[in-house]
C-alpha cells in the first residue's frame, strides 16, 4: 500500500496533499523529506528556534533506518529476515521494538477476527508480491495447491510471542515456515517513531508522513491546523475533502498500488487472511483516523480487508473514525462515513 509520494502532490486515492511551501509562509515553516521503506517520507515543520534541518534530518533518518533494520522483509539481515529463517522450533530473540510492534499486530489480528495478519508473508509471495514472490507468478493467480501449501505455513496464532522479564529479551516462536510480513503495520509504527523523535527535538507543530500515513501535531504557524487532503469522491477534483487534522494519525489503505493482473483478472496485494486470496469488493480506498499511526494502518488494511459492509460495522462496533470509498458499478467513487467520523463526506460549498 505504499507509493512514492511528496508533499508537492498527494492526492491520488486517498492520500493527503500538502500543497508546497507559499511565498506567503513565514520561513520557520520548513520541508525536509527523503526516501524510506520503498517510498518517501515528508515533513512540514514549524521551526521557532530555527533548529538545524541537518539535525532534524537525522533524527527521522536515524529511526527510519532502525525500523528498516529491524522489521524489512526486503533487507535479508533485518531481524524479521532473520526470523522467517529460523529453523523449526527455534525461539528467536526479538528487538524490543519488534516484539511490540507484532504484539500490536497480534491484537489486531485477534480483534478482527482474523482479517489482520502480520503472518501472510508465503502468501502474498504466492500472490506473486513481495521479496519472496512466486517466480511464475507472471502467469497468472495461484493454483489450489500452491494457495494450500502458503496458507498452511501462515496463523498469527503460531507466533507464540514471549515478552521479555527479568533481564531476557522478549522472543517468538518459529514452528517451521512461518513468514512475518509488517507491512500492514511498520510504516504506521515509523510514523510515531518519527514523529517522537522530532517531539523529542523540542518540536511541537509539524506534519509528519510516509507514503501515505501521516502524523499531525500541533498547529501551522498562525494558529490554524494542519489541512490534508483526500481522494476526491466520484473522480472530481473540486469534491476533494480538505480535513483540518490537529493531534492525530491518519491512514489510508486502497486498492490503486501494488496490483498484478492476467487476463481480465487484476488483483490487489491486499489479502484477506480468511481467505487466502486478495479482497473482492468494490471499496477503492478507507482513510483512518487513530491517537498513534501504528493503529490507523492496521485498521485502514483491516477495514480494506473486510469492505465496506462488513469494514464499516466494525468501525461502528469499535467506534473507528473511518471514511470509505466505495466504487460504483459505473466507475464512479461514492463515500460513507462511520458514525465516529468528524468531518463529512462531502468538499465544502
Amino acid at each position: 500500500m505504499t507509493r512514492t509520494l511528496s508533499f508537492a502532490r498527494w492526492a491520488a486515492g486517498g492520500y493527503a496533499s500538502v500543497p508546497a511551501p507559499r511565498a506567503a509562509d513565514p520561513a520557520r515553516l520548513q520541508t525536509l523529506g527523503g526516501p524510506t521503506m520503498g517510498t518517501h517520507w515528508s515533513l512540514r515543520m514549524d521551526n521557532p528556534r530555527m533548529l538545524p534541518q541537518t539535525a532534524v534530518r537525522e533524527a527521522i533518518e536515524t529511526v527510519l533506518a532502525q525500523v528498516v533494520a529491524q522489521m524489512s522483509h526486503w533487507a535479508p539481515d533485518s531481524d524479521l529476515s532473520r526470523f522467517n529463517a529460523a529453523p523449526a522450533g527455534h525461539r528467536v530473540e526479538l528487538p524490543q521494538a519488534l516484539a511490540a510492534v507484532l504484539a500490536r499486530a497480534s491484537h489486531w489480528a485477534q480483534a478482527s477476527g482474523g482479517a489482520f495478519d502480520p503472518t501472510l508473508g508465503a502468501l502474498v509471495a504466492a500472490w506473486g508480491f513481495g521479496p519472496q514472490a512466486a517466480p511464475d507468478a507472471q502467469s497468472g493467480p495461484p493454483d489450489a495447491a500452491t494457495l494450500a501449501r502458503a496458507r498452511a505455513t501462515g496463523g498469527w496464532q503460531r507466533l507464540a510471542l514471549r515478552p521479555g522479564a527479568a533481564g531476557a529479551p522478549p522472543s517468538a516462536l518459529q514452528p517451521g515456515g512461518l513468514q512475518l510480513d509488517l507491512s500492514g503495520i511498520a510504516k504506521g509504527h515509523a510514523v510515531d517513531l518519527g514523529a517522537q523523535a522530532l517531539q523529542q527535538l523540542g518540536l511541537t507543530d509539524f506534519l509528519f508522513e510516509i507514503g501515505g500515513e501521516l502524523v499531525a501535531r500541533g498547529l501551522r504557524p498562525g494558529g490554524q491546523p494542519w489541512r490534508v487532503q483526500v481522494e476526491p469522491a466520484l473522480d472530481d477534483e473540486a469534491q476533494a475533502l480538505a480535513l483540518p487534522l490537529q493531534d492525530v494519525a491518519i491512514a489510508t489503505s486502497g486498492d490503486r498500488w501494488h496490483v498484478r493482473a492476467h487476463g481480465r483478472r487484476r488483483w490487489s496485494h491486499t489479502l484477506d487472511p480468511r481467505t487466502g486470496a486478495p479482497a473482492a469488493h468494490a471499496l477503492a480506498a478507507v482513510t483512518v483516523l487513530q491517537p498513534r499511526c501504528v493503529d490507523a494502518d492496521a485498521l485502514a488494511t483491516i477495514l480494506t480487508v473486510m469492505g465496506p459492509a462488513e469494514g464499516l460495522a466494525f468501525a461502528d462496533r469499535l467506534g473507528v473514525p473511518a471514511l470509505f470509498t466505495e466504487r460504483l458499478a459505473d466507475g464512479r467513487l461514492q463515500r460513507r462515513a462511520s458514525r465516529a467520523w468528524p468531518f463529512g463526506t462531502r468538499a465544502a460549498a
